[in-house]
């Protein structure tokens, strides 16, 4: 039997130790090696592009650089995710080591106990870090001529406790007796290559989305449910029923499934209730994981770090504790 490829030793470049043990300045190398990889490191300026910059350091020894050019200045996560950071870099590099590390995901409780920090402060660090994720599926077009593609949706949150007696339990899976907060997550994902998921309130609201995502020529496979039967005016189809088979003749949707396993393992193990405004961002994570398992765990932080530097800042929780204030 193949060994898995997480237990092989190509899936274990990085150690968790050798982040912890650096020193501030090693911190500090690494990520002006990975947001500056087209300068070796050497500083570039947000503001005007300029490479004529200075190292111009804070009082207590705060990395900082100045501009010739237009004179500003500006830091190594200046217009990132991690703009205007409080932590030690060395921290951020640890949070991202940690959270590469994590196979299903990483729950906040667990990591603020990790690095000793509040809840509030784990959850917005792991939630930027699933922004930096998402950038790779912005946009994303899967399969083509000759290709195929699996689509399939599961659904999340809007969890009904059922009643103590039984002569007062309810059928949850009638509209009427459920809350509304229940929504279905729907992955496009393209057979040996990449997925893109999106959030619906139900399967039939998907049908633009997969699309405008789903290339033409594909072959997509998908199960009986009615929701997919307006797909075959665009697509060639495979329809595969559940109730009689798994798979048959070439149709099914087992790497859909894969994906719905481990977002389902990282709702039930992890973080126990990924529903609401979040959902798409735990979707994403699911996708991201998914597509890139079968790379090491010091590639993946290397992507994920360079992923958050590349972007802008935070879209969810740029001055996210003001906004009560506003107006």
């Amino acid at each position: 039997m193949a060994q898995h490829f997480l237990l092989s030793r190509a899936a274990k470049s990085l150690s968790l130790a050798t982040v912890f043990t650096m020193k501030d300045e090693e911190a500090e190398a690494r990520f002006r090696q990975i947001r500056w990889a087209e300068t070796n490191g050497e500083p570039v300026c947000p503001n005007c592009g300029s490479v004529d910059a200075y190292d111009c350091r804070r009082l207590k020894g705060a990395p900082r650089f100045r501009c010739r050019g237009c004179k500003k200045d500006f830091s190594i996560t200046s217009g990132t995710l991690f703009a205007s950071h409080k932590l030690p870099l060395r921290c951020y590099l640890a949070t991202i080591a940690i959270f590469c590390n994590e196979v299903k995901g990483k729950s906040a409780l667990a990591l603020s106990r990790d690095l000793c920090v509040s809840y509030k402060c784990a959850f917005v660090l792991l939630h930027k870090l699933r922004e930096a994720m998402a950038e790779e599926l912005k946009g994303r077009i899967v399969g083509g001529e000759g290709k195929e593609a699996e689509v399939d949706g599961g659904y999340f949150g809007g969890y009904i406790k059922p009643a103590n007696l039984k002569e007062e339990r309810v059928d949850r899976r009638y509209a009427k007796n459920q809350n509304g907060k229940r929504k279905v997550v729907v992955i496009i994902r393209e057979r040996g290559g990449n997925s893109v998921p999106a959030v619906f309130g139900s399967e039939s609201q998907a049908a633009s989305f997969i699309r405008a995502r789903v290339a033409k020529g594909t072959v997509v496979h998908a199960d009986e449910a009615g929701s997919w039967d307006g797909l075959h005016e665009r697509f060639e189809m495979k329809r595969i029923n559940h109730q009689e088979a798994y798979s048959l003749d070439g149709a099914c949707t087992n790497q859909a499934e894969e994906y719905f396993s481990r977002l389902r393992r990282a709702e039930i193990g992890v973080h126990h209730h990924i529903a609401g405004a979040y959902l798409l961002r735990y979707a994403q994570e699911s996708s991201w994981r998914e597509d890139n398992r079968r790379i090491s765990n010091g590639d993946q932080m290397n992507r994920v770090a360079a992923l958050a530097l590349k972007r802008g800042k935070s879209v969810d929780f740029t001055g996210y504790w003001q906004r009560h204030i506003a107006g």
